[in-house]
C-alpha cells in the first residue's frame, strides 16, 4: 500500500481544513488507517484511526475521521484550528486486525506527510 497525503496548508486561527490520504491497492478496505502529527521538537503525535469497518477514535474534538472506500480515500477534517496545531500530518496503514493502533510503531505504511501551518 501507498498512501498520498494532501490538503495542508496556511490558515488563521479558527479556520478549517480537510487532509486527504489516497491509497493504493485493491485491498484499501482491509486497512485501518490512523492519523498522527508531529511539530518540530516534539513526538509523533497520535490524532486518531478509522478502522476497515469505519469505526472512529478520535482523540482530538475538533477532528472528524472518515473514509471512502471507493476512492481509496481517508479524510481528516480538522476545524476551529489553533495555532499549537501546526505541525506536519502524516497518515498511515496498517491491516486491520481489529487493534487499537494508537501508537506509530503499529503502522506498517506511511504517508509522506503534509504541513498545516496555523497562524495566530
Amino acid at each position: 500500500v501507498q498512501l498520498q497525503a494532501s490538503g495542508g496548508g496556511l490558515v488563521q486561527a479558527g479556520g478549517s481544513l480537510r487532509l486527504s490520504c489516497v491509497a493504493s491497492g485493491r485491498t484499501f478496505r482491509d486497512y485501518a488507517i490512523g492519523w498522527f502529527r508531529q511539530a518540530p521538537g516534539k513526538e509523533r503525535e497520535f490524532l486518531g484511526r478509522i478502522s476497515r469497518t469505519s469505526y472512529v477514535d478520535s482523540r482530538e474534538g475538533r477532528f472528524t475521521i472518515s473514509r471512502d472506500n471507493a476512492k481509496n480515500t481517508v479524510y481528516l477534517q480538522m476545524n476551529s484550528l489553533k495555532p499549537e496545531d501546526t505541525a506536519v500530518y502524516y497518515c498511515a496503514a496498517v491491516i486491520d486486525y481489529s487493534g487499537n493502533y494508537d501508537r506509530p510503531n503499529e503502522y506498517d505504511y506511511w504517508g509522506q506527510g503534509t504541513q498545516v501551518t496555523v497562524s495566530s
